[in-house]
C-alpha cells in the first residue's frame, strides 16, 4: 500500500476543486452574460401594463366575490369564487413585482398596490420587501440565511404534505397579526421588536429574522396601521351585521384556496435539493424551475411571470411583461440542449408528483440506512 503525504493529497484536491469552481464560474458568467446580451432591450418595466392588469386583477376579485356572496345560484356563485380566487392570487402576487421596480419607473403604483390589495388583504408590501432581494444574493440563496428556501426534498412525504396544505390557514394568520398583534406592539416594545423581526416577512424558513430594524421605512408603519384599522373595521362591520357573514366566511375561503395554490406554486419554483452550503450560480439556477408554453395553466397558477422562475434568478430585473419574448429568445438562440433548457419543467402536477416521489424515495433510503 502507497502512503501519501497529506499536504500532498490536500493540494491535489485543492486544485482539483480550484479548476472545477473556475469552470463553475465561467459556465455562470457566460451563460449570464448571453441571457443578458440576448434581452437587453427588455428591461424596461412598461407602466401602462402593470396598471392595466392590476386594475382588472382586482376588478375582477371584487366582482367575482360581490356575484359570489349576492347570488342565489350555488354553480354561479361557486364559478365567481373561482375567479375571485384566481384573481385575488394575480393581484396579490404584484408583491414579487413590487420588490424588484423601481417607483419612478411606475410612479403611484406601490401606493396603488398597498390600498387596492395589500391593506384590504392584510398583507401589506413590507412584508415583501427588505426580504425577497435577500433570495436573490449568490451567497445566501440556498443557504440557513435565505428566507425563501428550505431543503424540502428531504422532508418526508408527510411534512411536505403538511407544509402545503398549511397555507389555508394563512388568512386567519394575517387577521391575527393586523388585529391583535400589530396594536399591542406599538404598547409592548418586545413584542414590537418581534413582530418586525419575525411576523413582518412573507418566507418559508422559519429560522429566518429580518436584520433591517435600524432601515424600518415611515411608509412601512403606514400600512401596518392601516392593516390593524382596517381589521377592526371589517371586525366591528361583521359584528354589527353591516357586513353579512357569508361575505366574511367567503372571503376566507377565497384567500384560503389562493394561499394553498400559491404554496403547491412555490413547492414547484425549485427543486429545493440544496442542503445548506453555498451553491454556484449554474447551481442556483439549476435548482429554480421554468414551466414555459405549451402550458397555458401556468399562467393561471403562476400569474404575474412567476411560470419563468428560473429566468427570473438568471435576470432579477426582467419585467414580468417581458418573460415570455425573453424565454423565447433564450430557447431559440441557445437552443434545445443548453444549459438554459435543463431548467424547464412541463407542468405543475408532473413537477408535484416528481417532487413527492424523489420526497418517497429519499425517505425509503433513508429508512434503509442502518441505525449508528
Amino acid at each position: 500500500m502507497l502512503l501519501f503525504p497529506s499536504f500532498v493529497a490536500n493540494s491535489s484536491s485543492q486544485t482539483v476543486r480550484r479548476e472545477g469552481e473556475v469552470a463553475k464560474t465561467t459556465s455562470d458568467i457566460s451563460l449570464t452574460k448571453q441571457a443578458m446580451s440576448l434581452t437587453e432591450d427588455l428591461m424596461t418595466p412598461k407602466a401602462a401594463i402593470y396598471w392595466t392588469d392590476l386594475l382588472v386583477s382586482v376588478g375582477a376579485m371584487w366582482g367575482g366575490f360581490f356575484l359570489a356572496i349576492t347570488t342565489s345560484n350555488a354553480v354561479l356563485a361557486i364559478l365567481a369564487g373561482l375567479v375571485s380566487m384566481l384573481a385575488l392570487y394575480r393581484a396579490l402576487s404584484f408583491i414579487h413585482e413590487l420588490t424588484h421596480i423601481r417607483d419612478d419607473e411606475a410612479p403611484g403604483f406601490r401606493v396603488a398596490w398597498n390600498v387596492l390589495v395589500g391593506v384590504p388583504l392584510m398583507t401589506p408590501s413590507l412584508m415583501y420587501e427588505g426580504v425577497h432581494n435577500i433570495h436573490h444574493i449568490k451567497d445566501r440563496f440556498g443557504t440557513k440565511l435565505d428566507p425563501e428556501y428550505l431543503p424540502l426534498s428531504h422532508f418526508t412525504p408527510l411534512k411536505l404534505a403538511g407544509f402545503l396544505f398549511v397555507a389555508l390557514l394563512a388568512p386567519l394568520g394575517v387577521v391575527l397579526r393586523s388585529a391583535v398583534l400589530v396594536p399591542l406592539s406599538f404598547v409592548v416594545p418586545p413584542l414590537r421588536r418581534y413582530l418586525k423581526t419575525k411576523l413582518s416577512a412573507l418566507i418559508i424558513n422559519p429560522d429566518f429574522a429580518r436584520e433591517d430594524l435600524g432601515r424600518w421605512r415611515k411608509e412601512w408603519v403606514v400600512q401596518d396601521v392601516a392593516c390593524w384599522l382596517w381589521s377592526w373595521a371589517v371586525i366591528a362591520a361583521t359584528v354589527t351585521g353591516v357586513i353579512p357573514l357569508r361575505a366574511v366566511l367567503t372571503g376566507l375561503v377565497i384567500f384560503a384556496l389562493a394561499t394553498l395554490l400559491n404554496q403547491a406554486r412555490t413547492l414547484v419554483a425549485h427543486h429545493w435539493d440544496n442542503d445548506g452550503g453555498k451553491m454556484t450560480l449554474e447551481e442556483q439556477f439549476l435548482d429554480s424551475v421554468n414551466v414555459p408554453p405549451p402550458n397555458l395553466a401556468s399562467e393561471l397558477w403562476a400569474p404575474v411571470g412567476l411560470r419563468y422562475h428560473a429566468l427570473h434568478h438568471l435576470l432579477p430585473r426582467l419585467p414580468y411583461h417581458n418573460m415570455a419574448q425573453a424565454h423565447a429568445r433564450l430557447t431559440e438562440a441557445l437552443g434545445p440542449d443548453s444549459l438554459y433548457n435543463r431548467a424547464s419543467e412541463p407542468g405543475l402536477f408532473q413537477a408535484l408528483g416528481d417532487l413527492f416521489r424523489r420526497v418517497r424515495l429519499k425517505s425509503a433510503q433513508t429508512g434503509k440506512q442502518p441505525a449508528h
